[in-house]
């Protein structure tokens, strides 16, 4: 008698199609992991909380090998991720750190930059919008401390990273 092993993957999704494939992928019985995150949205007339992806294009599947074909018959998914040519798997703990980080009253911003001291940086976002500078040290992820070459100063800011792009 053999066991079927069930794995963590992640498909890429067309774009703002997330929270529809979750619900296929739902009601066609494969268990599935959407995370999402609060916003809140304005408009001209009116302020709201939305649920947002967390990952923009991706959910997670939990699908044995009987089951990875039938994932990419859902419409809007495009593809699994892979690494080295096969779908590549996420370890179990990292679902479920997601999930109680979700769960816990941090505040999380994703940037799909990596960014290195040395590295010279621009502020994207909030009131220092346009700011440049030189990345010195990465003391967390909102402790960002900056080396302004014009003013020959360095300030530590506390702003996220998603709020820096490359300068």
């Amino acid at each position: 008698m053999s066991s079927v092993s069930y794995n963590w993957h992640v498909v890429y999704t067309n774009p703002r199609a997330e929270k529809r494939v979750y619900q296929l992928l739902e009601k066609n019985r494969i268990e599935a992991f959407l995370p999402l995150k609060k916003t809140l949205k304005l408009w001209s007339d009116r302020k709201k909380w939305v649920e947002e992806p967390l990952f923009n294009s991706y959910v997670f599947v939990f699908v044995s090998e009987k089951e990875y074909m039938q994932v990419l018959q859902i419409p809007g998914i495009v593809r699994y991720i892979t690494f080295s040519g096969k779908a590549a798997t996420v370890p179990a703990a990292q679902i479920e750190l997601i999930r109680r980080l979700l769960m816990s009253d941090a505040e999380m911003e994703i940037s799909r930059h990596v960014f290195k001291p040395g590295e010279r940086v621009k502020v994207n976002a909030g009131q220092l919008m346009g700011l440049e500078g030189e990345l010195v040290s990465l003391h967390s992820e909102k402790r960002l401390l900056v080396r302004i070459h014009e003013m020959d100063r360095s300030l530590l800011l506390n702003i996220s990273a998603a709020f820096l792009e490359p300068a």
